[in-house]
């Protein structure tokens, strides 16, 4: 196989370790741009109020009557901005060197560089609960309190917030440390999403990219017919692993040592925490940031997997999962974003490996864009399917019959690519 420009870079400098640094090091202190952005939002739209009010201009009050859209900062972020810093700043094209990895790993910094995100996280959901509250906004130079589609933005941004934090909740959740375990809990809690915990870990990383996997989409499958399925084959398959493990340890289902519920308590906790302080009347806007956050994570689940299948062998077990079972981008912006998400292929070949060191590998599928970009192509399913479709038969040299087929059209499929259904 003829190595990729991408991979060309990452052998020169495999070939000399000790010259090799880490360019992205500080850069991943981004990641804490979505905890935060709420924060940048309230600041841009005091300050947009304050020259509305100090300055008589037509310009100024326009800022001031425009600075509602900061309250959509979260969507503004993964829609408009990644996609365009992706397409502008293109691929990362750096691998670390093997002989630097296990130096890497054990350099704390980039755990903590995940942990921070967690105080931050918890930080804005708790100032959104004021927002959301409050009826008295002058100190922002709001009059009374928030619209109710500015509530909704809010709402929104938050959720965005609590999707990447599904992300940070990945990677810490990986791992053996129990400290990060636990933060990985309590990240997931915003979003009532604790099952994932569970769920991904030993759910989906045993049965990925087969037919038996909720959370691999399949071939001509929308992501609007994907979305509840994952999301409730998810959830069951989370209780029947914990409740199998429980068992064959001789405790019942609802043992405090049950991962499942105990991570469901965290949101218990943050939830009444939140009605305690800001009222009842907060609730909906709860709602509406955890659907659309555990939605978000379910769009990228969509497209990690999408058609791609992992073959039989004669024993008639699925064979080992390998960096062909993954759809991959290695554009440096959402890399940088989603603490290397994107090269998801070295993720399951090593689910315990640490993001700074996850590898590019050129046998994996590649997307054409990175992921920001691909999940507002998910929305879409004719658009989506006229840019994937192809790349999937590419993938197994037209071979249809190796494409994991969504059931409710796998005879259409065969019949249109002329294979026997």
């Amino acid at each position: 196989m003829t190595a990729s420009p991408l991979r060309r870079e990452a052998s020169i400098e495999h070939l000399d370790p000790l010259q090799w640094r880490d360019k992205k090091r500080y850069l991943w202190l981004l990641g804490l741009i979505a905890p935060t952005a709420i924060f940048v939002g309230i600041g841009v739209i005091t300050f947009s109020n304050w020259l509305g009010s100090r300055f008589d201009t037509p310009v100024t009050h326009l800022i001031a009557n425009l600075s509602p859209v900061w309250w959509w900062i979260g969507p503004l972020l993964v829609y408009l901005l990644l996609p365009t810093l992706d397409v502008f700043f293109g691929p990362d094209g750096s691998n670390p060197p093997d002989e630097l990895i296990e130096q890497l790993e054990n350099d704390k910094y980039y755990r903590y560089c995940t942990y921070a995100y967690v105080p931050f996280q918890i930080a804005s959901l708790f100032t959104a609960g004021y927002l959301w509250s409050a009826g008295n906004l002058s100190w922002m130079g709001i009059d009374g309190g928030l619209s109710l589609v500015s509530k909704i933005g809010l709402a929104v941004s938050i959720g965005a917030m609590g999707g990447i934090g599904i992300n940070t909740a990945h990677e810490l959740g990986h791992k053996k440390d129990s400290l990060e375990r636990w933060l990985s809990k309590i990240t997931l809690a915003q979003t009532l999403y604790g099952h994932f915990y569970i769920e991904h870990n030993r759910g989906h990383h045993v049965r990925v990219a087969t037919p038996e996997d909720p959370a691999s989409s399949r071939f001509g499958e929308t992501f609007w017919r994907f979305l509840p399925r994952s999301v409730w084959g998810s959830l069951r398959s989370s209780i029947e692993l914990e409740r199998t493990r429980l068992k064959r340890a001789g405790k019942s289902f609802w043992h405090p040592s049950n991962d499942v519920l105990n991570a469901w308590a965290f949101s218990i906790v943050l939830w009444a925490a939140l009605l305690a302080l800001f009222g009842i009347g907060i609730l909906p806007f709860l709602l509406i940031q955890a659907v659309y956050g555990f939605s978000l994570l379910e769009t990228v689940n969509y497209l990690e997997h999408y058609g791609l299948q992992r073959q039989k062998t004669a024993s008639g077990r699925y064979e080992r999962c390998t960096p062909q079972h993954s759809w991959n981008s290695d554009h440096i912006c959402t890399n940088i974003f989603l603490y290397h998400l994107q090269r998801h292929s070295d993720h399951h070949a090593n689910p315990t490996r640490r993001y700074q060191v996850l590898r590019s590998f050129d046998e994996a599928p590649n997307l054409p864009s990175g992921y920001a970009s691909m999940i507002t192509l998910a929305y879409f399913p004719p658009v989506w399917r006229k840019v994937m479709d192809h790349r999937v038969l590419d993938h197994y040299d037209g071979d249809i019959t190796k494409v994991n087929i969504a059931p409710h059209k796998r005879a259409k499929i065969l019949a249109e690519y002329g294979a026997a259904t």
